[in-house]
């Protein structure tokens, strides 16, 4: 079984999500009493979110690649990053490691892929709705990706700060994020991304009859899959 690095804290919250999901996949996978063999390096978010603020991003990749570094040395075969939004500084991370790292926007691709989605909305911060690092990605793999009006990016990149970020989870701000779901749904979205590991916590399946795509899950179940990759034969 390959360890998996996990870089988290962005937020903790959101982290715990992974290292559930990576556990419920492999035991599921594997059975028995079998549990991931994982390392975790959780960052202080205060200090990333201020370089996301400040566009400090050089910055905040070198926080995350110590952190990448860090996980090598302590055995990791490959690299989680807990976070859409810092799948940004992706490459630098990558330039100071020899492991690879487990891209969520591929993952998330993937999985939209196997569910014949070429047309889609995301959710996420104002930074992953509305840069290319994220979204060119899944156009690597065919997806179009439509995205809130103006003002809607604002509301929801202000619920995943100042709420979802600090464990709050609102009725209203989850009203908010389902009439924008539906919007995007009436301009042609088969689907939505929600493109922030917290968003999940707040809307989950069966609040929508959207189609939706969690990338911490998506991306946590990659990564028990990686992880696994035959071990099972050799049982």
């Amino acid at each position: 079984m390959k360890t998996i690095g996990l870089i988290g804290g962005m937020s903790w919250e959101s982290t715990v999500t992974y290292y559930q999901v990576i556990n419920e996949a492999v035991k599921e996978r594997l059975g028995g009493l079998h549990s991931a063999r994982c390392v975790l390096y959780s960052v202080d978010f205060q200090e990333i979110e201020e370089c996301q603020a400040a566009g400090e991003w050089e910055r905040s990749g070198e926080i995350l690649g110590e952190a990448a570094k860090s996980l090598q040395k302590a055995g990791a075969d490959f690299i989680v990053i807990c976070t859409n939004t810092m799948h940004k500084v992706a490459p630098q991370i990558q330039s100071k490691i020899d492991i690879p790292i487990l891209h969520i926007a591929e993952a998330t691709a993937l999985r939209l892929k196997t569910e014949n989605m070429d047309r889609v909305g995301l959710l996420g911060t104002k930074y992953t709705m509305t840069q290319d690092f994220y979204k060119g990605k899944l156009a690597e793999y065919g997806v179009e990706v439509l995205i809130p009006e103006a003002a809607e990016i604002e509301t929801v990149n202000r619920v995943i700060y100042e709420e979802l970020c600090r464990g709050i989870l609102s009725e209203t701000s989850k009203e908010a994020y389902l009439t924008i779901i539906a919007h995007l749904k009436e301009r042609g979205a088969q689907g939505v991304i929600l493109g922030c590991t917290e968003i999940g916590l707040l809307v989950k399946d069966g609040d929508t009859d959207v189609p939706l795509f969690d990338t911490a899950r998506i991306h946590a179940e990659k990564a028990a899959e990686f992880s696994v990759v035959g071990v099972a034969d050799e049982r």
